[in-house]
C-alpha cells in the first residue's frame, strides 16, 4: 500500500521517498552478493524490492514506468534526516497501534515544523496515535485513508483528530481534489470510517443471507452485481480480488469495537474461518469463492467447501427488470418481487439502508458523505440513501415496520415532516439533500462542470439524435456524444460540422467531450458492416464526411479541444488528433485500433498521427524518415491503446502541449481553460502544410516485419494484406523518398484502403465476429 501511495503521487509529479525498516538479518543470498549488514542495498532491500514490484503489478500502479525515478528507496534509520525536506509524511505501516505511535515517536525529531502527517489506516483510531506527540505535531496530524489500488480508486478519506488544524484539514481535503484527483470524504474517527464500516456490514450480511436462503455463490453474484448498480464483481468475486485475509483483518476491527446485534454481524461465518486456515484467499492465492478449471470458472460449495458449476438466479423478476429503463425501475421490479430473487435483495439491501441511517451522525456528518464513500470506495452506482430514493422511501419504510424492523428515529420525523426523499433536484438541475429538518444544497467544486444540470438549465444550442452542443458558460460551447456507446454515426458527424461553424460566429472556441461511460469507441461498426454488405458507394460517401469534419475540427478559425477519457477508441481517437489541443484524463485509453476488425483508421487518423510525430520534432533539426514512418505503422498495426494519458502522451496521441486531469470531474472545466487560454493569447488556425513521406521504398521497408511475422507464423495472410494497405498509406503510396504531399492526397490514399478492405470477406467476418462476441477474430 506504502509503494501505491508513493507511485500515485509520483504519477502526479511529487517527488517522493519511500522507507522502510531495515532486515533484522542477512540471508544467504544476500552475503552470496557480497554484501554487509551496513551495504546500502541490504538496509535498503524492502523499499527497494517494493519498487521493482511496482513495475510488475497489474493493475499498473505507475501511469509510465518513467514515472518510477521521482522514487528515491530508504530506510527508516538511515535516511530520517531527510524528513526535513518533506512536506508531507504518510505513515503505512502495520495496523498495529503500538506500532504506528513507535513510528511518530521515531519521525517527530526529524520532520520540520508545518508539515502533515498522516496515517494510512482502514480504521484503526487516529486520535489514539497523536497521544504523546508535540503541539504541533498535533495540530498537523490527520488520517488519510487511501483505498486499494491508490491509482484507480477514487475514494480518499480523510479523518480529522480533535485537533487537527482547521486549516490543515480544509487544504488536505482541495489537495486530495485538486491535485491528487480523488473523491474526499470527510468522516469520523470511528472503527473502520465510513466505506470499510458499511461496506463490510453489506458483505457479511449477503453472506449471511447466502446460508440463510441456501443460495449458491454464483446465484448471489449474478444479483448483486450491475443488476442492482454494484460493479460486475458483485459480492464474492469482489472478496477473491480484496482478499479474504484481508476482508477478514477489517471485520475484525470493527468486530473488537463494537457490541450486541452488530457485533454479530462483523463475526466471521465458520466456513471462511475455514477459508482462511487453508489458505484460500482469492485471486492472490489462486482460489477462493471461486476457482478458474481451464477455461471454466467454478464456484464454491460453502457446506462442502468443494467446487462445481457456477449457478445464475433466473426468476420471473430477474426477467422482468431485464425489460425495465433505468436503474431506479430494475431495482423496484427486483427488490418489492415475491420470488427468490426478490426475497434475497430486500434480505440484504433493508439491512443496508437501516444500518447506514443508524451510523448518520457517528461516522459522518450528513448523508452525502455516506453516499459518496460507498460510490468512491466501492464502485456503486448509487450510495445507501439514493438507493433509498430509488426504491421509494415511504414503501420501503412500511415493508420495514410490517416485518418489525427498527427504523431510526430520523428517517421517521423526516416522512412525517412531509419530506419523501432524501434528495431534492429543483428545476435548474441543483441537488438538495435531507439534513435535520430541511433540505440543504449540496456542496461541489466549482471545477466540477455537470452537463446534465446546463442541460436542465436549457443551455443546449442546438442538437441530433447523436450529440448536443451546450453553453458551458464564458464564451465557451462543448459538443457532447450521446449515441449508444458514443459510437460515431453521420448524426454525430452532422453535429461536428454544424458546432465548429456555430463556434465560429459566436463562441470563443469548443471542447468536446461528454461524461458517459467512455469517451467513444469508435465509428459506429454495424453501420459500417450493412452499408459494406449493401451499398459500398454510400460508405465512400461517409468516409468523406468523416474525413471532411475532421480537417473541420483541425482548421477551425476557433480553437478545438477535446476531452477523451476511458476508452477512446479508433474513430474517438481520430477525433482528439486534429483538435488544437488534448485534454486527457490519467485514465484515457487511446489507440487506433481498426485493424483488429480487419480495417485501417480511416477518417484521417493514419496521417494525423504520422503528422504528429512529424510536429514535435524540433525545427532544423535532422531526422530520420524512416523511423518515424516505422514508430507510426507499428502503433497502428499492432493496435497500440496507451494505458493512461501519459502514455498516450510517449505514443504520440498527445504532444507536449496537451494536459493531463488527474481528477476526471474536473477534466472539462480543464479543457474550457484551455480553450480560453488559446483565445487569449490570440490563436490562429494551423497552415495548410505539405507533408514529407517515405515513398515506394520506404513502403519495403515497413513491410519488413511483416513478412517475416508472416513466414514464424504469427499473422495470417489477411493480417499481411490489412499491413500491405496501411504500409502503402503511411509511406505515400508510389512516390519518391522524401515527395511532400498534400493532406487530401493521403486522405484519399487511406479512404481507397478503408474501402478496399472493408469489400474484403475475411474483414466483414472479423466485423461479424467483434459486433457478436465483442472480440477479435483472428482469420
Amino acid at each position: 500500500m506504502g509503494s501505491g501511495i508513493a507511485a500515485h503521487l509520483a504519477n502526479i509529479g511529487i517527488p517522493t521517498m519511500l522507507l522502510d525498516i531495515v532486515p533484522k538479518k542477512l540471508s544467504d543470498k544476500d552475503a552470496a552478493k557480497g554484501w554487509t549488514m551496513e551495504h546500502p542495498s541490504f538496509r535498503n532491500q524492502f523499499s527497494e524490492n517494493a519498487l521493482k514490484k511496482l513495475l510488475k503489478q497489474k493493475p499498473a500502479p505507475l501511469t509510465v514506468k518513467g514515472n518510477l525515478s521521482l522514487i528515491t528507496a530508504g530506510n527508516l534509520e538511515d535516511d530520517l534526516e531527510s524528513l526535513k525536506d518533506c512536506d508531507w509524511i504518510i505513515e503505512v505501516v502495520v495496523e498495529n497501534l503500538d506500532v504506528k505511535k513507535q513510528v511518530f515517536e521515531k519521525i517527530e525529531p526529524f520532520r520540520k515544523e508545518g508539515s502533515i502527517i498522516s496515517s494510512n489506516t482502514s480504521g484503526i483510531s487516529i486520535e489514539a496515535m497523536k497521544e504523546g506527540r508535540s503541539e504541533d505535531f498535533r495540530k498537523h496530524f490527520l488520517g488519510t485513508h487511501f483505498f486499494n489500488p491508490p491509482r484507480y480508486l477514487k475514494l480518499l478519506e480523510v479523518i480529522p483528530t480533535g485537533e487537527t488544524d482547521p486549516e490543515v484539514l480544509t487544504f488536505m481535503k482541495e489537495f486530495g481534489e485538486d491535485v491528487l484527483g480523488k473523491g474526499v470524504v470527510l468522516a469520523k474517527d470511528t472503527p473502520n470510517f465510513i466505506a470499510n464500516r458499511i461496506g463490510t456490514y453489506g458483505l457479511l450480511v449477503t453472506v449471511q443471507e447466502m446460508l440463510k436462503g441456501g443460495y449458491s455463490v454464483g446465484e448471489v453474484d449474478s444479483i448483486t452485481g450491475p443488476a442492482i448498480g454494484r460493479p460486475k464483481s458483485a459480492t464474492f468475486r469482489t472478496l477473491d480480488v480484496v482478499g479474504l485475509d484481508t476482508f477478514a483483518h477489517v471485520a475484525k476491527n470493527v468486530y473488537d469495537q463494537v457490541d450486541g446485534d452488530e457485533k454479530n454481524v462483523f463475526e466471521i461465518p465458520a466456513f471462511i474461518q475455514t477459508m482462511l486456515e487453508k489458505g484460500w484467499y482469492g485471486s492472490k492465492s489462486g482460489q477462493g469463492f471461486y476457482l478458474k478449471q481451464g477455461k471454466e470458472i467454478l464456484e464454491l460449495d460453502p457446506e462442502t467447501l468443494e467446487y462445481g458449476q457456477r449457478k445464475k438466479l433466473k426468476t420471473a423478476s430477474t426477467e422482468l427488470s431485464r425489460n425495465e429503463k433505468g436503474l431506479n425501475n430494475k431495482m423496484k421490479a427486483l427488490v418489492y418481487a415475491k420470488d427468490r430473487a426478490g426475497s434475497l435483495l430486500w434480505n440484504i439491501l433493508s439491512p443496508v439502508l437501516l444500518y447506514s441511517a443508524e451510523l448518520h451522525g457517528e461516522i459522518a456528518d450528513d448523508i452525502v458523505a455516506i453516499d459518496q464513500a460507498m460510490k468512491w470506495g466501492f464502485g456503486w452506482e448509487k450510495g445507501p440513501f439514493e438507493t433509498w430514493d430509488a426504491i421509494g422511501v415511504e414503501r420501503s419504510v412500511s415493508l420495514m415496520k410490517e416485518q418489525g424492523l427498527n427504523v431510526p428515529a430520523w428517517v421517521d420525523q423526516m416522512l412525517e415532516a412531509g419530506f419523501t426523499t432524501f434528495y431534492s433536484e429543483d428545476e435548474s438541475g441543483e441537488r438538495s439533500f435531507y439534513h435535520e429538518g430541511s433540505y440543504r444544497t449540496e456542496e461541489k467544486n466549482p471545477k466540477h462542470i455537470s452537463l446534465k444540470q446546463l442541460k436542465k438549465q436549457g443551455k443546449v444550442i442546438k442538437k441530433n439524435t447523436g450529440a448536443s452542443l451546450i453553453d458551458i458558460g464564458d464564451g465557451v460551447a462543448l459538443l457532447e456524444f450521446h449515441s449508444q456507446n458514443n459510437a460515431i454515426g453521420l448524426d454525430i458527424l452532422q453535429m461536428i460540422n454544424a458546432s465548429v461553424e456555430e463556434v465560429e460566429k459566436n463562441y470563443k472556441g469548443l471542447v468536446i467531450g461528454n461524461q458517459g461511460k467512455n469517451f467513444c469507441v469508435g465509428a459506429n461498426l454495424a453501420m459500417i458492416l450493412m452499408e459494406a454488405q449493401d451499398d459500398v458507394y454510400e460508405l465512400d460517401m461517409v468516409v468523406r464526411h468523416f474525413q471532411s469534419a475532421m480537417m473541420k475540427i483541425k482548421y477551425s478559425s476557433k480553437p478545438v479541444v477535446a476531452a477523451p477519457f476511458g476508452m477512446t477508441l479508433g474513430g474517438g481517437s481520430e477525433v482528439c488528433l486534429p483538435a488544437a489541443r488534448v485534454q486527457a484524463t490519467m485514465e484515457t485509453y487511446m489507440g487506433l485500433v481498426e485493424v483488429g476488425v480487419g480495417l485501417i483508421p480511416g477518417g484521417g487518423g493514419n496521417k494525423e498521427l504520422y503528422m504528429k510525430h512529424l510536429q514535435d520534432l524540433p525545427n532544423g533539426v535532422e531526422f530520420d524518415l524512416q523511423k518515424v514512418a516505422n514508430k507510426v505503422f507499428e502503433t497502428i498495426a499492432m493496435a497500440k491503446v496507451s494505458t493512461s494519458g501519459d502514455e498516450a502522451r510517449e505514443n504520440n496521441f498527445l504532444s507536449n502541449r496537451d494536459g493531463v486531469s488527474v481528477n476526471q470531474d474536473h477534466q472539462l472545466y480543464d479543457a474550457k481553460q484551455a480553450v480560453l487560454a488559446l483565445h487569449q493569447t490570440g490563436y490562429r488556425a494551423p497552415q495548410r502544410k505539405k507533408v514529407p513521406v517515405v515513398g515506394e521504398t520506404g513502403y519495403g521497408t515497413l513491410l519488413l516485419g511483416a513478412q517475416a511475422m508472416l513466414h514464424s507464423g504469427y499473422i495470417s495472410e489477411h493480417d499481411l494484406k490489412i499491413a500491405k494497405k496501411l504500409a502503402y498509406v503511411i509511406a505515400g503510396g508510389k512516390v519518391p523518398f522524401g515527395t511532400e504531399v498534400d493532406e487530401q492526397y493521403l486522405l484519399d490514399l487511406e479512404r481507397e484502403a478503408f474501402l478496399s478492405l472493408v469489400a474484403e470477406p475475411k474483414s466483414q467476418q472479423r466485423m461479424q465476429h467483434m459486433l457478436v462476441k465483442g472480440k477479435p477474430l483472428r482469420n
